[in-house]
This record gives structure tokens, C-alpha cells and sequence, in this order.
């Protein structure tokens, strides 16, 4: 019985190992081993359960989809140009790279959309994400100067 319990557990570990090494990795976040030489990613820096680049990445998904919502209430003096900017922003950082063709001229609102989208298209999903919130907290940071 505990044989099977070991087994599990070792077979829980190294699917763990895997789901870290995928999640470090697309953070660009990797561990040397210090037992070998072999360049090695482990779950050293475990906090709370989590290894720190998950706590990390979860944490910043968060505070995205939080000033998404914020954004939503930004003024209507926005201007156009800046709701592109946070627009190409927040589909790069939810969708990824643009993967639609390009609308044609008799749609300009989706036409501006799309340019704005593909301007910002060699962005990693996080640089994304941090760009939006910036963008956000600086165009509420506006909006408030301007109603005080």
C-alpha cells in the first residue's frame, strides 16, 4: 500500500516538474541545478504551494484583468488614439499575435482596430499585459487631474 502512495506521489512530482518547467519557461525564468551540471529547472522556489513565476504570472493576470475592467470606465474624452493603443494592447496580451487578415477600407473602426493590434504584435502576453496596466493607470492618473 504505501508503495502505491510512493508511486503516486513520484508520479504527481514529475508531472508537476513538467507543468513547472512549461510555466517557468514561457516566463523566461530558469534554475541551475547546483547537484549537477546539467542545466535543470525544479520547483525550488515553491511559495504558498506555487513556484514564484506562477504566483507571478497570476498575480499580474490579475491586476490585467482588473485595470480591464477599470477601463471600461475611463472618460469619454479618451481620446481615439489612446483606445487603440490599450486596444492593441489588450488583444495582444489575451490572443496573442494578429491572426485575422486585415479589414478592408469600407470598415475603418475595425480597419483602425486591426493596426492597431499588428503595432503591437512582437510583444510577449506579460510585456502586454504590463503595457496595458501602465497605459490604464496613466490614463486614469489624466482623467482624474482633469475633473480635480
Amino acid at each position: 500500500m504505501r508503495e502505491r502512495e510512493r508511486e503516486r506521489e513520484r508520479e504527481r512530482e514529475r508531472e508537476w516538474r513538467h507543468v513547472f518547467i512549461y510555466a517557468c519557461r514561457k516566463q523566461n525564468l530558469y534554475l541551475q541545478s547546483t547537484e549537477s551540471r546539467e542545466m535543470e529547472l525544479k520547483p525550488l522556489s515553491v511559495l504558498g504551494g506555487q513556484p514564484k513565476c506562477w504566483q507571478q504570472h497570476f498575480h499580474m493576470q490579475e491586476e490585467f484583468e482588473e485595470y480591464a475592467g477599470k477601463a471600461k470606465s475611463l472618460p469619454e474624452s479618451t481620446t481615439n488614439e489612446n483606445k487603440l493603443i490599450i486596444y492593441g494592447l489588450y488583444k495582444q496580451a489575451t490572443v496573442g499575435p494578429v491572426n485575422t487578415s486585415r479589414p478592408g477600407m469600407l470598415n475603418p473602426k475595425d480597419r483602425y482596430k486591426w493596426d492597431a493590434w499588428k503595432a503591437v504584435e512582437g510583444k510577449s502576453k506579460e510585456e502586454a499585459m504590463k503595457d496595458y496596466i501602465t497605459k490604464v493607470k496613466q490614463l486614469m492618473e489624466e482623467a482624474t487631474a482633469v475633473t480635480a
